[in-house]
């Protein structure tokens, strides 16, 4: 199969660096384009990020003298150079809609990492093992967009890659009705490394600017269904969330209190958990783990340092599943946010897409 081109809008970013490392290698897609801010535009990328990188890896070889472009000033060119772009820009709200639509108008798909999106009615927000089919939305919204082949699918906020996932299974079954959750989220989730962000060496901030109503109400958007030309979110369960920002460099932890309907055993809870797998997994997609939530036995498990990167990051883990008093059960979950939670998981739509027809020429 001939590769797919590819672009990175905000590409020097902690995100976007991360999309420039997991595409330099792809086997379907090809790194043709980075585009990011006035200032970084005319230089090779290895100029641009400088001493700026952030990521355990190296800088990929192949992508340190592709001349950055202009996100903005650029789009038509970038629109015409490649099949579809990845969105990681930092930019106002407001700006982000209209700069993502812009490259969608010109025909060119794109995969957004960020959360300007997520609430057009007629953007599907996937979890490509989770609501697959929400892709349905896309003509709808290339009619609204005057579009034949462009148009806008969006990732979900990244500290829910780790909960939702192990709810999932049992949501339906059981009839899941309430759920607690804390997360303590990863300092690169703020686009932050320890050099750059000393304060929270030895530390932790019990606020998350907007992160709690994220995670309270975009797992409505992810259990909803498509209604013509949007999709109609769920209305249940109830979901309460407190997140905190905690001194690890990657890796999004959640404590999670769930109810049910009809109360499963334990061990029902975990064959759900064992045997679930999505479409990610049927079409072995190359950036899909194998076994999507893999479960600890043991009390001390997960833990970030050791668990993050399983399954090259993408896959996720639980552990401690035990009755509550107050709920029917409690059990902890983990997932890699910089993968998994946003760049791995914005790749893996793109495959999802481009395995079901959607990024045709």
């Amino acid at each position: 199969m001939e590769k797919l081109k590819v672009g990175v809008i905000g590409g020097t970013g902690m995100v976007g660096q991360r999309f420039v490392s997991l595409l330099a290698e792809h086997p379907w897609f090809q790194l043709t384009a980075i585009a990011a801010s006035e200032r970084s535009a005319g230089k090779t990328y290895a100029q641009a990020v400088g001493s700026r990188w952030a990521l355990e890896v190296p800088m990929p070889e192949a992508a340190k003298d592709i001349v950055v472009q202009n996100a903005v000033a650029d789009k038509e060119a970038i629109a015409a150079s490649v099949d579809l772009v990845f969105s990681a820009v930092d930019m106002k709200k407001d700006e982000i809609k209209a700069l993502e639509e812009a490259y969608a108008k010109l025909e060119c798909p794109v995969v957004s990492n960020n959360s300007a999106h997520r609430w057009t009615p007629d953007v599907p927000m996937v979890v490509p093992e989770i609501n697959p089919e929400h892709l349905a939305v896309i003509p709808a919204q290339r009619k609204r967009l005057g579009t034949k082949r462009g148009f806008i699918a969006v990732k979900s906020n990244c500290s829910l890659q780790s909960y939702v996932p192990a709810l999932h299974p049992l949501k339906d079954e059981f009839g899941l009705n309430k759920v607690l959750v804390c997360t303590y989220q990863a300092i690169s989730g703020a686009g932050k490394t320890f050099e750059t962000w000393p304060e929270m060496v030895d530390n932790i901030i019990p606020y998350i600017g907007g992160e709690e109503e994220k995670s309270e109400q975009e797992p409505m958007k992810l259990w909803g269904t498509v209604a013509g030309d949007h999709i109609q979110n769920a209305a249940a369960p109830s979901i309460t969330a407190q997140c905190l920002r905690v001194p690890c460099s990657n890796g999004h932890m959640a404590a999670v209190f769930a109810s049910f309907d009809r109360k499963p055993s334990k061990e029902e809870i975990l064959a759900r958990w064992v045997a679930f797998s999505g479409r990610p997994q049927q079409l072995q997609l190359p950036s899909a783990p194998k076994q999507f939530i893999h479960y600890f036995e043991q009390d001390d498990r997960p833990q970030t340092r050791l668990d993050r990167g399983l399954e090259g990051g993408m896959a996720v883990s639980v552990g401690r599943l035990r009755p509550d008093t107050q709920y029917d059960y409690k059990f902890v979950c983990l997932s890699h946010n910089t993968l998994r939670g946003a760049a791995g998981g914005g790749v893996l739509l793109a495959e999802l897409l481009c395995a079901e027809g959607w990024l045709q020429r």
